[in-house]
């Protein structure tokens, strides 16, 4: 099972194996507090192409198919794909605001697809 989590929810045992999938650490949290077991900045999007998006709504499907290009290939997906098939559940924690149009949440969509062929 994979899953998304803010990762200013309080952590739980039915997380699994919890991942940080951003490239900057979340303001305000302690490493104890996120309780993560590993944090990938590798597979988040490029500084550019954040600091691009800003989380703005309207360029959505946009920053959506500039992503996709950077993750088709790349290593960081190579290695999510591994723990995914090695833990009965992983939770991919964000700390964006926005639950609908964030970088994670797409992620999962992304992983969900190569999962399934």
């Amino acid at each position: 099972m994979l899953k998304t989590k803010r990762v200013y929810e309080e952590p739980s045992k039915d997380d699994g194996y919890r991942i940080l999938t951003e490239r900057l650490w979340p303001r305000g949290v302690s490493k104890e507090r996120a309780a993560l077991d590993k944090w990938m900045k590798s597979i988040a999007p490029s500084h550019d192409l954040r600091k691009w998006f800003g989380h703005d709504a309207d360029k959505w499907e946009e920053f959506k198919e500039r992503y996709r290009r950077e993750l088709f290939g790349s290593d960081a997906v190579n290695e999510m794909l591994e723990i995914i098939k090695n833990h009965e559940t992983v939770t991919m924690v964000y700390a964006s605001k926005d639950e609908e149009y964030n970088s994670t949440v797409l992620l999962k969509g992304f992983l969900e697809d190569l999962l399934d062929k």
